[in-house]
């Protein structure tokens, strides 16, 4: 029988079975009031804040500095366009978000797979623009798709943009992505990948001021990639730098348009002889730097690099040419300044003449009789400048060629410029370890041999006789706007100074005058009232024998002469010098004049207020064989394949 102390012992195992039973259920009571208040009441607060839980740092693209004329007409810009990009660390199936992609916005699976696999090695959070310059159906048909597409963002992103087009696009140059190459040298420093930076013209040369600085923004977003909230930090873009240009766009578009009207080939600037701004420059044919904007397509990438006509390069700096008869000006400085010859000094040609043991000949086969020095400067003849250069020696010629800037470099802030060349008889030996022969000298004297000058060279020749003797360094920006409004660059220090004397400067500006305004061979660049003058040249890009060899085997193209022509206006306190240079364009009178006409025109019709000119029409190139070429003046085979005989002399 069980005494009282168990029966009491049972009841209080019980009773704290009870009070346990009880601390249990109120225990869940209080949880399920719980679950229901947050699910219930709070539900709609509480799945916000679940859904916004991921931090995304945006990048804010900075614009890149606006390029302006000296008339502060806008000549490059910016422009906004959407792109699509895939995160790659927010996708499992990267392949399938690419199909369904190409799905929804028509753009081809192969070139989606090509720009993923071009970035490979970019970071996985790093968005990757597969679709550039999205079209507002490509952008709403992605949109549509957030939930299945949660790796793909649509970015609004400044795009650079060329309102003119190709217009001066040698000179503004282009914009692409940067390359690994580029990504590892210091200018380039911390710099991320796919980032546009300049490539060629002013957008290379003042890369660093014209980017400026990218913002960021950190935001909530949700598992669809939708912000969600204000931002919770933003540090605002700064604007590249503006740059005011010296170009004055309708003289510039002027110098275009005279060469697209006539489909020619070649380099044309027009330039202050006073101080290197440039007004007008051109290299043809061109490009469009609209194409690269934002990134170029590689079709079109291929086809501008293989074209034939080498339409990214620029003629005005990066090739060299022989100047023809246009170099006689620097050999009529050098022989009035040696006063190895007179004004009145009097040559007789015959159409030709021996030197040395070789035939030298004239453009002019009957001859053109007793010349004084200005005839022969209006005439161009060449006998008259072989009795000439004869008297100067190279040397003498290389140490002029020094004083008005035709030897290495013009300085000018454009990025590819190559060194023109005027021979001596140390660079002969250092080059060809051979001695100087003085009947290679009557070649030089006429601007072919080994003399290869940029067609800017030869502007800054010009600018230096007009303005007196001082070799300006040409440029193409006047003023920088780095945020405290325009600041003016003052001009490059000039490369040097030599003067040219009054005695000297006379009969040749006489001469030049006759070129243009009497019977000489640039009559076509007479302009009434204006007093141009200037020098016509004719340089023969195959020598005489090589061309009857081409001739024989078919191959006639390009086998006409260069044509040049180099001026300055007015006559008195000279305003604008240039330089005219057509590919194959034959007599340099013919071709080349007429262009520079029609600029100079335009640019006095904007001085005066008068109605800007139109072209009056193409102009026929010449295509007559040339003048036989002097004897025995090939050299050695090391040498550019050009012409190196005594051809033309217009």
């Amino acid at each position: 029988m069980l005494g009282p102390s168990v029966f009491e012992e049972r009841r209080s195992s019980q009773g704290r079975l009870v009070v346990l039973r009880i601390f249990v259920m109120v225990c869940f009571s209080a949880l399920a009031v719980s679950f229901w208040v947050l699910q219930v009441i709070g539900n709609e607060k509480y799945r916000d804040q679940a859904a916004s839980n991921h931090l995304r740092t945006i990048a804010l693209r900075a614009p890149r500095g606006v390029f302006y004329d000296r008339h502060g007409k806008i000549l490059v810009e910016n422009r906004y366009a959407f792109s699509i990009a895939i995160i790659r660390e927010r996708s499992t199936n990267i392949p399938g978000a690419l199909k369904t992609l190409s799905g929804v916005t028509g753009v081809e699976l192969t070139r989606l797979e090509e720009t993923m696999r071009a970035h490979a090695k970019d970071p996985l959070f790093q968005p990757i623009s597969v679709i550039d310059h999205a079209t507002d159906v490509q952008v709403a048909a992605v949109m549509a798709r957030r939930l299945e597409l949660p790796e793909v963002v649509v970015q609004e992103l400044p795009v650079r943009s060329y309102p003119s087009g190709s217009m001066a696009a040698h000179m503004v140059g282009y914009v692409n992505e940067i390359s690994a190459p580029e990504l590892k040298q210091a200018e380039y420093a911390g710099i991320t990948p796919r980032t546009m930076i300049g490539k060629t013209g002013l957008e290379k040369i003042y890369n660093a001021k014209l980017m400026g600085r990218d913002g960021r923004k950190d935001v909530f977003v949700d598992s669809q990639n939708r912000e969600v909230g204000e931002p919770i930090n933003t540090e605002a873009p700064a604007d590249g730098h503006r740059l005011q240009l010296t170009i004055d766009s309708d003289v510039q578009r002027a110098l275009e348009d005279a060469f697209k009207v006539n489909e020619l080939a070649g380099a044309a600037v027009l330039l202050d002889p006073r101080n290197g701004e440039i007004l007008a420059m051109t290299s043809q044919p061109e490009y469009d730097p609209n194409d690269f904007a934002d990134g170029i397509d590689p079709a079109l990438w291929a086809r501008l690099t293989s074209d034939p006509a080498k339409p990214l390069t620029n003629r005005l700096i990066q090739n060299r040419y022989p100047p023809g008869s246009t170099f006689k000006v620097l050999i009529a400085v050098a022989a009035l300044s040696e006063k190895l010859i007179t004004p009145e000094t009097r040559f007789t040609c015959y159409g030709r003449k021996m030197f040395y043991g070789q035939e030298f000949h004239c453009d002019k086969k009957e001859g053109h009789g007793s010349l004084d020095f200005r005839q022969a400067m209006e005439k161009s003849c060449n006998v008259y400048f072989y009795e000439v250069g004869d008297l100067l020696g190279v040397d003498t010629i290389h140490a002029y060629a020094q004083k008005l800037g035709v030897i290495g470099r013009t300085g000018i802030d454009l990025p590819g410029e190559v060194e023109s060349l005027v021979p001596s008889m140390a660079w002969k030996q250092k080059k060809y370890g051979e001695k100087w022969y003085s009947s290679e000298t009557m070649s030089i004297t006429i601007g072919q041999g080994y003399v290869d000058q940029t067609p800017l060279s030869l502007a800054v020749m010009m600018a230096t006789v007009a303005n007196g003797g001082t070799v300006v360094t040409p440029h193409v920006v006047k003023a920088i706007d780095e945020g405290q409004g325009w600041q003016t660059i003052g001009p490059p220090q000039p490369r040097s100074f030599s003067l040219i004397r009054p005695d000297v400067l006379g009969p040749l500006v006489d001469g030049l005058w006759m070129v243009v305004n009497n019977q000489g061979t640039a009559l076509r660049a007479k302009i009434e009232g204006h007093d141009v003058v200037g020098k016509t040249g004719t340089a023969q890009v195959i020598s005489e024998e090589g061309r009857r060899k081409a001739v024989a085997a078919g191959k006639t193209q390009n086998l006409t002469d260069n044509s040049w022509f180099v001026f300055y206006a007015p006559r008195n306190n000279p305003e604008v010098a240039g330089v005219v240079f057509v590919e194959h364009g034959g007599h340099g009178g013919v071709t080349a004049a007429p262009i520079a006409r029609h600029v100079l025109d335009t640019y006095f019709a904007k001085q005066e207020g008068r109605v800007l000119p139109t072209w009056p029409g193409p102009t026929k190139v010449t295509t007559a064989p040339a003048p036989a070429a002097a004897a025995g003046t090939k050299p050695p085979a090391a040498a550019p394949v050009v012409s190196r005989g005594g051809g033309p002399g217009r």
